[in-house]
């Protein structure tokens, strides 16, 4: 196995255990918020955590590939599959962080317009929106793979014994690939992100302005804002930006597949934003390390004293957050109006 293969498997490996056990944790968490009473915000981030379930689940497959010299031993109908889970997970992720941001934004700016106006509906409706244009955007996988004939690609993988999937293209392939991707560059992730740094540069400053607001909860609005935006940066931008230089290169640059590898990070640092956004995450990740501190707590002392730490999120028997650094994931408009 080359160097190169050898890091990209381990980054698929890192994101799939630093990310599928802290996603499912959200997901449980989430699907019950949702089938009570949801919030618009549990609506948009149980979204965002499916999106990155998917895509978690599909990259044992990735891995697979990258074992195999990135040759694709699996039967050619993954082949598709996956990249179009693959991609479309990188869209979604970013019109969600996007609509996460408008609803934490028009929550502090206008507090009793919103809250007199929000619905649960709206976060369905958009919902459905941010999937179908991702999914319709991503399409572009089996237009390339399946319709459009690739006779280069035909030659070298038969010659070579082996299948590749969705690595090199053909003139014809990438006549209609490249101006794709620099619209998706556009829509699904350059838009996104002006409107995400504009609300969270938006939202920081009018919490800081006010003096009322306690500082812990100033933190967590930064904190959130941070996350967010370091999440667009890291794992979003090199990506997007390797569509425009292969536009204007027309070809796929080589350094594209690095950039990809950021992407994958996506799904292990979404959990973070999910800390920051919804009072019943805090609840149960302090309960999963509060649970694991007990159980190490013969064997490894400090542990527990580790975990109560990190865990200073207290819970009565009516599920009540009661801690110091309640969540700005229910910034409820009335918090606003009456000092916060």
């Amino acid at each position: 196995m080359s160097l190169y293969n050898a890091m990209v498997l381990a980054v698929y490996i890192f994101a799939f255990l630093a990310g599928l056990p802290a996603n499912l944790l959200a997901f449980y968490t989430f699907q019950a918020k949702v089938r009570q009473k949801a919030t618009p915000i549990e609506i948009l981030l149980f979204n965002l955590t499916v999106s990155d379930v998917i895509l978690l689940l599909f990259l044992p497959f990735k891995m697979v590939e990258a074992a195999s010299d990135m040759t694709w031993p699996l039967p050619m109908f993954l082949c598709p599959l996956t990249n179009f889970c693959y991609y479309s997970s990188i869209y979604i992720s970013t019109l969600f962080l996007m609509a996460i941001s408008v609803e934490r934004y028009l929550g502090v700016a206008y507090p009793i317009r919103y809250k007199l106006n929000r619905r649960p509906m709206y976060a369905v409706f958009a919902s459905i929106l941010f999937w179908f244009l991702a999914c319709s955007h991503c399409s572009i996988v089996y237009i390339v793979e399946l319709a459009v004939p690739d006779h280069h690609n035909e030659t070298i993988s038969n010659s070579a014994n082996a299948s590749k999937c969705y690595e090199s293209f053909s003139p014809n392939q990438l006549d209609i690939l490249l101006p794709v991707r620099l619209e998706l560059c556009i829509t699904l992730f350059f838009l996104p992100f002006l409107i995400t740094l504009f609300c969270y540069v938006n939202l920081v400053r009018i919490l800081t302005s006010l003096p009322n607001i306690h500082a812990r909860r100033k933190q967590r609005a930064v904190g959130l804002a941070v996350a967010t935006l370091l999440n667009f940066a890291v794992c979003f931008a090199p990506y997007n930006i390797s569509h425009i230089v292969g536009f204007i290169q027309n070809e796929s640059p080589s350094w594209r597949v690095y950039a990809l590898l950021l992407s994958t990070l996506n799904a292990s640092m979404d959990p973070a934003i999910f800390y920051f956004s919804s009072t019943a995450i805090q609840q149960t990740f302090a309960k999963c390390f509060s649970g694991l501190g007990r159980k190490f707590h013969a064997v490894m002392p400090w542990c527990y004293q580790f975990c109560g730490f990190c865990c200073e999120i207290e819970i009565d028997h009516s599920g009540v957050d009661k801690s110091s650094i309640s969540n700005l994931g229910e910034l409820p408009s009335e918090r606003i109006v009456r000092g916060w």
